[in-house]
């Protein structure tokens, strides 16, 4: 098992039929899925960002990016 985590690669019938869900949950306007899953992202980056920061240095083992600031 590799310490990074390979993202898992959609097919593409898969990204079609998600697109076309984004889409039609907004309406059918593209432009509105666009925004609605850029905020979507946002918010998952946020709560990552979160867990990041409650994960102990020693469990990631140095794998997470941005080190966990130490009371003192």
């Amino acid at each position: 098992m590799s310490a990074a985590a390979e993202p898992a690669v959609p097919a593409e019938g898969d990204l079609e039929l998600a697109a076309d869900q984004a889409i039609e949950a907004c309406g059918g306007d593209a432009r509105e899925a666009v925004k609605a899953l850029i905020v979507a992202n946002g918010f998952i980056e946020a709560q990552l960002d979160e867990l990041r920061t409650k994960v102990s240095t020693g469990y990631a083992r140095g794998r997470l990016p941005q080190a966990r600031d130490r009371k003192e």
